[in-house]
């Protein structure tokens, strides 16, 4: 900080980032509350020799200046004060002949920071200091564990601890869009090491919250559930009722994020396109931006807080909130490829299935949004929480109507995809056996063998030689 910015600070309002105290011959007392709210937060400037009256400033100087910065910084560094050692930014000004001292207090890594007893931790608010809650003094605690935690193993577990169903989902998703890899030539534990759901035999917290069964996830976490609520309003207060729909908890979040893209489709202007995602790999549609904010949120949660993931449905807006602050810059995120997951073996499952960007990329998709519908992306967070938000083109007035239909809508497209799934794997079945028999497919897809025939027409497979000996194959 120059003397020309401090100046001029000097004659606005006290910034989030910037404090000033009257310190003419010792160290004020409340400094270290100061010292600890700047180093839980975003980091900031103490500013010693001027005396705020009001909004204003006044200018007053320090005594003994070489004395009170040796005491501060001595302090500061010595790590005793302190639960961790600081090593501020030193700075000396001469205004009107009168000694400023300033000190940049850096967003320290080992948060949370502070004096005596952890109970004198403080955060930021605004333009003062507030003491923090127990809620983000874990919060901070939980922030030291940031992207290492999901790669811990969960001891005493394995694939049998997984949904079944899930896995074999996940695994079929992955082989569609791997089609040159070995994925499908691996067995299932096999693959699961592969991918970094188990390590040595034993889930992975990754694994265990992508795929694993009700039992063993709410076993092993907090409360695990991801909450999608539709609002027929713009805020809790104007809506005609609390919401319209609300999604039953799912084992995982797998399987929430299947559930929730189905509804997500529902609110964009894109055509459909038939995949178990609702949204191809290189699809640039509305659905494809809202995915990665999906994403986004699931491989950014806490999912040790107390809090659940949830994504509120407005008349006027859709937002994804999530336990856990966001760890990348804010400020300088839409213009920087910053790619800094909470929960790096979560987003590494998503890229297996080629459902999000690597390197940071999947902002870029997200800032889509505003691109095609001329609306505005927008991006908060604090200690404990992050809110994306996507503006819908319009407010929904007609939403209460719109949100009656909604369910039938869903209910077809689900409908749809498991006919597709259904499909997908009848010619999986016949390439692995040519010889199958219809009363063989029909139990092992569950349908009937009217149902059989026709998706056999569908999907082009015809039977070569007799009912008896012959066998089928794939037309090309």
């Amino acid at each position: 900080m120059t003397k020309e910015e401090l100046l001029a600070r000097l004659q606005d309002i006290e910034w989030d980032d910037f404090e000033a105290k009257a310190a003419e011959n010792d160290l004020p007392q409340n400094i270290w509350d100061t010292v600890s709210a700047f180093s839980n937060t975003a980091g900031g400037w103490i500013v010693l020799g001027v005396k705020q009256n009001g909004s204003k400033f006044e200018v007053q100087g320090v005594n003994n200046g070489e004395k009170i910065e040796s005491n501060f910084l001595n302090v500061l560094r010595g790590g005793r004060k302190l639960n961790f050692p600081l090593f501020p930014i030193a700075k000396k000004y001469n205004i009107d002949g009168k000694l400023v001292l300033a000190f940049h207090i850096e967003s320290s890594p080992h948060k949370p920071i502070f004096y005596t007893s952890v109970i004198n931790s403080f955060i930021r608010s605004g333009s003062g200091d507030r003491r923090a809650t127990d809620a983000e003094i874990s919060a901070m605690y939980r922030d030291q564990m940031f992207g290492c935690k999901s790669e811990e193993i969960v001891k005493g577990t394995s694939i049998a601890n997984l949904n079944a169903m899930s896995l074999e989902s996940f695994r079929n998703h992955v082989n569609f869009e791997n089609k040159n890899s070995n994925f499908k030539d691996l067995t299932d534990e096999q693959f699961c090491e592969k991918t970094g759901i188990t390590k040595g035999g034993e889930l992975t917290y990754s694994g265990l919250l992508m795929l694993g069964s009700h039992d063993a996830v709410m076993l092993h976490t907090n409360n695990f559930w991801i909450d999608y609520l539709e609002i027929p309003g713009t805020t809790y207060a104007n809506a005609t009722t609390r919401y319209t729909f609300r999604m039953q908890e799912q084992d995982n979040i797998w399987e929430s994020y299947k559930a929730i893209v189905q509804r997500l489709r529902l609110y964009t202007n894109n055509p459909f396109v038939a995949t178990d995602t609702m949204a191809a790999t290189e699809d640039d549609s509305e659905l494809y931006s809202l995915r990665e904010g999906l994403i986004n949120m699931c491989a950014h949660s806490d999912y040790f807080s107390p809090m659940h993931p949830t994504i509120r449905v407005f008349t006027n807006r859709i937002e994804f909130q999530n336990p856990g602050r966001l760890m990348v810059d804010i400020e300088h995120l839409k213009d920087r490829i910053q790619s800094n997951p909470r929960n790096p073996g979560i987003i590494r499952l998503f890229r297996y299935a080629k459902l999000s960007e690597n390197a940071g990329y999947g902002i870029d998709k997200m800032l889509q949004w505003e691109k095609l519908t001329g609306n505005k992306v927008c991006f908060d967070s604090d200690l404990t929480t992050t809110v994306v938000t996507y503006y819908l083109t319009q407010s929904m007035t007609t939403a209460g109507n719109v949100q009656e239909n909604v369910q039938e809508n869903v209910q077809e497209n689900v409908q749809e995809n498991k006919t597709l799934t259904r499909q997908k794997k009848l010619v999986e079945l016949v390439e692995k056996d040519p010889f199958v028999t219809l009363s063989e497919l029909s139990d092992k897809l569950g349908v009937t063998i009217k149902t059989i025939q026709r998706d056999l027409q569908i999907v082009k497979i015809e039977r070569v030689g007799p009912d008896k000996g012959g066998h089928w194959e794939v037309i090309l």
